[in-house]
Formats: structure tokens, sequence, C-alpha cells
């Protein structure tokens, strides 16, 4: 990989949580099968590193935690892909309901990784595309367009690696098997050829449901601390704060309570 693509990776310190998610029990990669909703309503919530520690002490009964050979918080790599005038994201940057994004993501601790099309329907709905791929490379194989071809819009398939991620991901599955949750932390962004960032004190939670009302114990314990719903993408947002000349009208709020908040750098 070169220097111009290569990804950020910082070395996590979970001692934070390490104590705490040892409360939870351990569930795994092949029992966690029974929760991929992979067609599903997704809601996002930010919030500080403080209020996330306090809030697995409240749901430590309720929630499995996702264990991969004696890990629980599993590094996560990302290469995404958008078209030279960067539709996939003008798309999102503009509201539009019916949209995509694509990447390479490298589940490390697996020694996995995928070529993933998420697919933001109109009426609210996430659904996810996917094929195993070799390697977390910036350039795409001939396998790998063809299987976009057969995915993606006609005029969508030419496609540049624009932008990088790297964290750490917790994942929770509730015990009546209704809920996946993940919570991403240590939050680096890289935009390839430009500049780079990293979120400190800051983690996403994703509430991942086949219903998209149904109030679970997670759910319930993020309304009462007066911690809502806010939509973010780490693609866009990432993006929007490393690259000036990109449009950003409509994610200024969210840059702004982010370096307020939390402590960028």
């Amino acid at each position: 990989m070169n220097y111009d693509h290569e990804i950020l990776t910082q070395t996590a310190d979970d001692v934070s949580f390490a104590d705490v998610l040892s409360e939870f029990e351990a569930i795994s990669l092949d029992e966690m099968d029974q929760v991929k909703l992979m067609n599903r309503f997704d809601s996002k919530f930010c919030l500080t590193s403080e209020e996330l520690n306090s809030i697995f002490e409240e749901i430590k009964n309720d929630y499995f935690v996702l264990e991969v050979e004696g890990i629980r918080s599993q590094q996560y790599n990302s290469i995404y892909y958008d078209t030279p005038d960067d539709q996939f994201y003008i798309s999102h940057h503009n509201g539009r309901a019916n949209r995509m994004k694509l990447r390479k993501r490298e589940y490390t601790d697996s020694d996995i990784v995928f070529l993933e099309i998420k697919h933001k329907t109109n009426k609210g709905k996430t659904r996810k595309t996917r094929m195993e791929v070799n390697g977390l490379e910036p350039e795409l194989s001939r396998a790998e367009k063809e299987y976009l071809k057969q995915h993606l819009p006609a005029g969508e398939t030419e496609l540049k690696a624009k932008f990088g991620t790297s964290f750490r991901r917790i994942t929770l599955v509730s015990r009546n098997f209704d809920e996946r949750c993940t919570i991403d932390t240590d939050l680096c962004f890289n935009s390839f050829g430009t500049s780079s960032s990293k979120c400190k004190d800051f983690a996403i939670i994703e509430l991942k449901r086949d219903g998209q009302k149904s109030q679970t114990k997670l759910a319930t314990v993020l309304k009462q601390r007066g911690i809502y719903q806010q939509n973010f993408s780490k693609y866009c947002i990432g993006r929007a704060m490393n690259e000036a000349d990109l449009k950003r009208n409509q994610f200024k709020g969210t840059l702004m309570k982010m370096e307020k908040q939390f402590a960028l750098v």
C-alpha cells in the first residue's frame, strides 16, 4: 500500500473499558450469526468515553459482548471509494434518501477483508451487500470491479480510493437477539493525499434493529440520559473535517459540536 493510501492507526488504550467489559457474558461470531440484521434500521448516537463507560455499567446484564480470540475490542480498518466527482459523498451531504456507500473493510482480529456496498433506501432501511476479498488494497481487482458492475447503478463504476478510517469496535448483542449494537472508539480519519485527524474522548454507538421503534434496553438508557439520535457518517464527517474544499454546509452543526465537545487532533 503506498503512502498516499496508508491508513492511520493508533494503539488503543482500552484500560478504561476493560474492567466493565469483563463483566459482560461473551458471545462468539458463530453465535452472533443469529442477529446479522443485513436488512435493518440503524440509529447512531455520539457521546464521550466517560458517558459510554457509565452506560456499560447499566446494561452489562442485558447484553452479550462479542469476543474474538479473547479480544473484546476489535481493530477495524477501512478504505472508502467514490466517483471522481464525489457523488456518494454529495448524495449524503444533500440528504438524498436513496444513497450508497462503498468500502473495503478489514476485520483485523478475524483476518477477514470484505468489499462492502451499503445502500440506504428511501424507506430508511440499510441493506448491505458484500464479498470477501484477498486484502485491503486501494486498487480494485478485476473480480471486484465485476462484482460492483452487478450491484452498482450504471455510471457509478468509475471509482477511486478517497479516504481511510481506523478504529476500535465493541459489539454487543441483546440477550433476546433482537438487536445488535456497535460502539466505535479511537477513531482516525485519513483523506488520501490531503490531511488526517484523530478523535479522542469520542464514541459512536450504532443500534441495528429490525424494527425502527423497538425500545430496547440500550435505546431506553440513551433516551434517559438525554443522548439523542444523530446522523453521523464516518466517511462524510471525516472527509468534511479534513478537506476544506468539499461541500460541507449540511455538516457544519456536527463539526462544530465535535470541535466543542470532543478532543480533535
